[in-house]
């Protein structure tokens, strides 16, 4: 066996080089086709809140006394069609108790906010099937987004059901409106899918790998205080709704007093007293306000303890976030005091959306810091 010269060249072979972007490769395709049509979702939804907001409003949510997904998509199309349908919601308590004597036009202005209302439910499920469909059809579905579109999908459908229920109990005998509380689990709900989709944008915003990196930079202290201040603003949006579902917004339009004092009158005289927190109007707003006091000593800590994060773009987001709770509280404030007009209750309610909307983008960025040079902090 021969000895190798001292001199002779070594070749061995070495491992390829790792190629950059490996963790996520795949993973971008389809991605921006998602966030389109997750905004264009999102902006249906808005609009779903602010016609739903409207048909409370404008007392128009018993002019239909059925669910019929598919043939309700057709509106009344000729007098016979109009007159029993005027005939079913004259059988209702509330148009023999609040409504008698109505005629057929205002009827129809009661009608064509609920139809609309419930038509655009349906254009919505329409969006995302189609959009749902054609991400698995082209294959442009993103890695590991599945079920999370379609837990879209199945909370839209939930939707409806819960629409229907909360209908169904204001044709019931007695009633004049839907329950307060079935009310709120639709307005509920139809902000959480808000929130879900809000969230899955800005998760489509950014690539995975940038995400992952991000992650180790977190700011745990305003992630921590986001999230107190989510979960509150979010029970203040259940409380309104029950403000809203027993007209409660255009009651005592004193402030800071109610009625010359701090408490309502009479704020436990329903019998059993739980029921207060439902049903009378004192309790109920005296609690959204007081809820609302507590969110802007919230906001007032996140803007203190903002200004100490070492990352600008979580200072932004957090700033940005507590200036809007204060915004909507004096937005509030102004509506209860002019009694609700429905201008101002679209405002406050449009003002909610925004809200919880930068909510979440303060905590997405306390999550998921933009880099920055230390010289940028």
């Amino acid at each position: 066996m021969s000895g190798r010269s001292i001199f002779e060249e070594v070749t061995e072979t070495q491992k390829p080089a790792a190629t950059p972007g490996a963790l996520t490769a795949g993973r971008g395709r389809g991605r921006g086709f998602a966030r389109i049509w997750l905004m264009v979702l999102f902006a249906m939804v808005v609009a779903m809140i602010a016609v739903g907001g409207l048909t409370r409003l404008t007392d128009s949510g018993l002019s239909i006394t059925e669910w019929a997904p598919i043939s309700g998509a057709v509106p009344p199309l000729n007098e016979a069609d109009w007159q029993s349908e005027f005939e079913a919601y004259q059988q209702t308590d509330e148009y023999r108790l609040q409504n008698a004597g109505m005629s057929l036009a205002e009827f129809q202005y009661i009608y064509w906010w609920e139809w609309g209302h419930r038509q655009l439910g349906r254009t919505i499920g329409l969006v995302w099937a189609l959009g749902f469909a054609f991400m698995l059809v082209t294959k442009r579905m993103p890695t590991g987004w599945t079920g999370r579109f379609l837990l879209l999908g199945a909370l839209g459908g939930a939707q409806g059901a819960i629409g229907w229920w909360m209908v169904h109990s204001g044709l019931q005998e007695g009633m004049l409106d839907v329950a307060s509380y079935r009310l709120a689990t639709h307005l509920g709900l139809a902000f959480l899918i808000l929130a879900l989709i809000a969230w899955y944008v800005l998760r489509l915003m950014r690539d995975e790998a940038e995400l992952m990196q991000a992650r180790r930079n977190m700011d745990r202290k305003i992630k921590g205080m986001v999230t107190g201040l989510l979960h509150l603003s979010f029970v203040q949006i259940l409380l309104g709704a029950l403000v809203a579902g027993i007209d409660a917004g255009r009651m005592f339009p004193d402030w800071p007093l109610m009625s010359g004092g701090f408490f309502p009158p009479d704020m436990w005289q329903i019998e059993p007293v739980w029921r207060n927190f439902f049903e009378n109007a004192g309790t109920v707003q005296f609690i959204h306000r007081i809820v609302g006091y507590v969110l802007v000593l919230m906001a007032i800590g996140i803007l203190m303890a903002a200004r100490k994060s070492a990352n600008r773009s979580v200072r932004g987001a957090a700033q940005v976030a507590a200036g809007m709770i204060f915004v909507q509280a004096v937005l509030g404030i102004v509506t209860v005091m002019h009694s609700s007009p429905l201008a101002l209750a679209l405002l406050h309610q449009l003002g909610a959306v925004v809200t919880i909307v930068l909510i979440l983008r303060a905590r997405f960025t306390a999550m998921h810091p933009h880099a920055q040079s230390v010289r940028g902090a």
